[in-house]
C-alpha cells in the first residue's frame, strides 16, 4: 500500500518505510523509525533556526541552562500561514518567558494562536521571524490522544519512541514503569489500548513523551475530549510531574479558565500575541476585568 501525508508525525509512526520528497525528488528510503529519529531530532528546529537566524542577520538567542532561569524565551515571534499570495498573520511579535520547572497555562480564545505558538516552540512549524530558545529535548503531546497512542499495548506504545536509542530491554522496561508511575498508570502497563478511557489514553500519550526523558512537555488542550473525571486525571499527573521533576517545563494550552489552579503562571493571548503574564491569581483578576466568568 502506497499513501501520501503532510503529517510527519503520522506517517513515521503508522509506515514501515517513508521516503520524504524534497525538491520534487525522493530523499533515499527509510525506516519509520529513521523517519520518527529524523523528524523528533532536528529537521525541524534546524529549519526554525536557520530561518529564525537569516530573519535577524545571524541573531540567536542562546541561553545557559546554568545562567538563565527560563526554559523558554520567545521574543518578537512572527508567523503567516496560507497558500502564497494570501498568507495572514497567525502570531504577531510574540514575547514570552517561561520559568524553568513550572507549569505554564497558556489561555486565550478560539483562533488566537495559543496552538500555533506551541507548534513553533516544538518545531513544528517554521516561524517568519523573532527570536526563539526553548530546552532540549522536548516533547509534543496532541489534543487528540487517538493520533499518538496507536500500539495494542500500554507498555508497547510508552516504549515506542524509545526505539530509535540503543537500549537494552531492561533499560526499556525500566523507562517504561518510570513513566507510567508518573502518571499513575503503572498497574496498566499490559493493558490493552484499546480499552481505555480517553483520560486513560491521554495519560499514556503523555507517558510516551516522559520516557525520553525531556525538559519540556508542550500539551495542546488535553482536556478538550474528556469528561470531567478524565480532565482532573490528566491535569493532576501532569501537575504530579512539574512538582517532582524541577528541571522539566510544562507548557499547557488551555480554553478552560477553571484549569488555571493546577498552575503555576499564566499568559493570555489575543489576536497573535500575549497580552498578559502572571500567576495564578493575577490571571483571574485580568480576565475578570475581560468580564470572563472565572
Amino acid at each position: 500500500m502506497l499513501g501520501l501525508s503532510s503529517d510527519s508525525i503520522l506517517a513515521s509512526r503508522y509506515a514501515r518505510i517513508v521516503p520524504p520528497l524534497q525538491n520534487a525528488a525522493l530523499v533515499p528510503q527509510r525506516t519509520r523509525s529513521l523517519a520518527w529519529q529524523r523528524f523528533r531530532k532536528g529537521i525541524c528546529r534546524t529549519s526554525c533556526k536557520n530561518k529564525l537566524d537569516e530573519s535577524n542577520n545571524g541573531a540567536h538567542v542562546a541561553v545557559s541552562r546554568t545562567a538563565d532561569p527560563h526554559s523558554v524565551i520567545v521574543h518578537d515571534l512572527r508567523l503567516q500561514l496560507g497558500p502564497p499570495g494570501a498568507k495572514r498573520p497567525v502570531l504577531n511579535g510574540v514575547h514570552l518567558q517561561v520559568k524553568r520547572g513550572s507549569l505554564h497555562m497558556l489561555l486565550g480564545p478560539n483562533g488566537c494562536g495559543k496552538s500555533t505558538l506551541l507548534k513553533v516552540l516544538g518545531g513544528l512549524l517554521v516561524p517568519n521571524g523573532g527570536l526563539v530558545h526553548t530546552d532540549q529535548p522536548s516533547g509534543f503531546v496532541f489534543q487528540n490522544p487517538d493520533h499518538q497512542v496507536v500500539m495494542p499495548t500500554v507498555a508497547a506504545d510508552v516504549a515506542f519512541g524509545l526505539g530509535r536509542y540503543n537500549l537494552t530491554e531492561v533499560e526499556v522496561s525500566s523507562a517504561v514503569q518510570s513513566a507510567l508511575r508518573l502518571v499513575n498508570l503503572e498497574d496498566f502497563m499490559y493493558r490493552a489500548t484499546h480499552t481505555l478511557s480517553g483520560g486513560q489514553r491521554q495519560r499514556v500519550a503523555i507517558a510516551g513523551a516522559l520516557a525520553e526523558n525531556p525538559k519540556l512537555l508542550l500539551l495542546d488542550e488535553l482536556t478538550t475530549f474528556l469528561d470531567r473525571e478524565d480532565q482532573f486525571g490528566v491535569l493532576h499527573a501532569v501537575r504530579s510531574i512539574a512538582s517532582a521533576h524541577h528541571d522539566v517545563t510544562a507548557i499547557w494550552v488551555t480554553h478552560r479558565f477553571e484549569e488555571l489552579r493546577f498552575a503555576d503562571a499564566a499568559s493570555y493571548m489575543e489576536n497573535g500575541r500575549v497580552v498578559f503574564t502572571g500567576t495564578p491569581d493575577e490571571a483571574k483578576a485580568f480576565l475578570r476585568n475581560l468580564g470572563a466568568p472565572v
